[in-house]
């Protein structure tokens, strides 16, 4: 499979640009048999399981407009013929065959990739100025944007409008993106796209859990532990100098309490595996309404019949011993690396590896969980 990133290979990507700065990268032919238009994408805003946006202005007091869908589709014929945006969320896991795309930017962590959204503008089209934490890819995919940028700008927003953009904004750098271009943005670059003719752009998103998300993982974490993650003890304590006061030798065996829980190997890694298995809207995988049997599944799984990870499904795993902790949906499952690998690999039928009985029951468990399907034969 050739480089995503056109005539640039990943390692050099990687070594200049990846959260260092900026990269215009052009002819990369990402853009060739794309399987969505404009008009595939206005039918995924109608459904209501799509997360989807329509953004319009400003208006001539300055003002954006921002609806939510799902929309009925009568409302895509009254917008006019420019200044208007239509943004919708996770397309891959709506429309699979999109999900190739992604695979494209192997040579990136498979559990960084967060969605692949799909915008359609009309000319004068955009959402504002503003500032993502996150690293993005913005592959243009039909027509034309032009895309300024800065790396010094105020932070603050514009409290007047209903969508988180910059109060102010002046451009360093501009650039006009064709079919096939695309342009990396680290976390924290200020950027503008407007789009100059009717055109397509996919967003490719990275995600960056907050040291908060974390934390949050880490307290679920410590609720199945028996011991409750240890209790404050003070042994050697002083009479107390002034009352109610939490004195600084008390704050210091408060945070040693929690450092000694940060410092275990094994939580730390189970949190993570948590927080990075769970999508961040809680959507989660859920058995299809006619699901065969057990006895069924364990023969598809022996036959060697071919799977597929759920589209909601986020798997990650790390290494226990020889073994694998595998995670799903929050959930952590013991298998061997081999198929861990391979699951989280897309599951390819060529590349399945032999399955001891553990595996096997797992791949059985995971099927009536919803986390995996049963593919059609080939």
């Amino acid at each position: 499979m050739s480089s995503p990133l056109g005539s640039m290979e990943p390692a050099r990507f990687l070594a200049d640009y990846w959260q260092r700065k900026p990269c215009l990268l052009r002819r990369t032919a990402l853009q060739h048999d794309f399987p969505l238009d404009g008009n595939d994408l206005a039918g995924l805003a109608c459904e209501e399981l799509t997360e989807s946006r329509l953004i319009s202005g400003p208006d001539s007091a300055g003002l954006w407009q921002l609806e939510h869908g799902p929309f009925a589709e009568s409302r895509f014929t009254t917008l006019g013929s420019e200044g208007w945006t239509l943004l919708v969320q996770d397309v891959e896991k709506h429309y699979a065959p999109l999900q190739s795309l992604l695979a494209r930017f192997n040579f990136l962590p498979s559990w960084r990739l967060d969605d692949l959204m799909i915008s359609f503008a009309a000319p004068g089209g955009s959402v504002g100025a503003h500032v993502d934490q996150y690293d993005v890819f913005l592959l243009q995919v039909q027509g034309r944007r032009r895309w300024d940028i800065t790396e010094q700008f105020d932070p603050r927003s514009d409290a007047a409008q209903p969508i988180d953009m910059l109060a102010s904004f002046q451009p360093q750098d501009s650039w006009i993106l064709e079919p096939g271009d695309m342009l990396y943005l680290p976390p924290g670059v200020a950027h503008h796209g407007v789009a100059l003719d009717p055109c397509l752009t996919a967003s490719i998103g990275f995600r960056a859990p907050s040291a908060l998300d974390l934390s949050l993982a880490l307290g679920e974490s410590l609720t199945e532990q028996d011991d409750e993650g240890g209790r404050y003890r003070d042994p050697a304590l002083q009479p107390a100098v002034a009352s109610g006061e939490v004195d600084a030798a008390a704050q210091e065996r408060f945070r040693q309490l929690l450092l000694g829980k940060l410092n275990d190997p094994e939580l730390l890694a189970d949190s993570i595996g948590r927080l990075l298995s769970r999508f961040r809207q809680a959507h989660e995988p859920a058995p299809p309404p006619q699901l065969p049997g057990r006895q069924e599944l364990e023969q598809a799984v022996s036959s060697g019949q071919p799977l597929t990870l759920h589209p909601w499904a986020r798997p990650n795993w790390h290494r226990q011993g020889a073994d694998a902790r595998l995670f799903l949906a929050g959930r952590a499952h013991a298998c061997s690396t081999a198929l861990a690998a391979w699951l989280c690999a897309g599951l390819e039928p060529g590349a399945r590896p032999a399955l001891d009985h553990r595996d096997s029951e797992l791949l059985v468990e995971l099927l009536l969980q919803g986390q995996l399907l049963l593919a059609a034969e080939p």
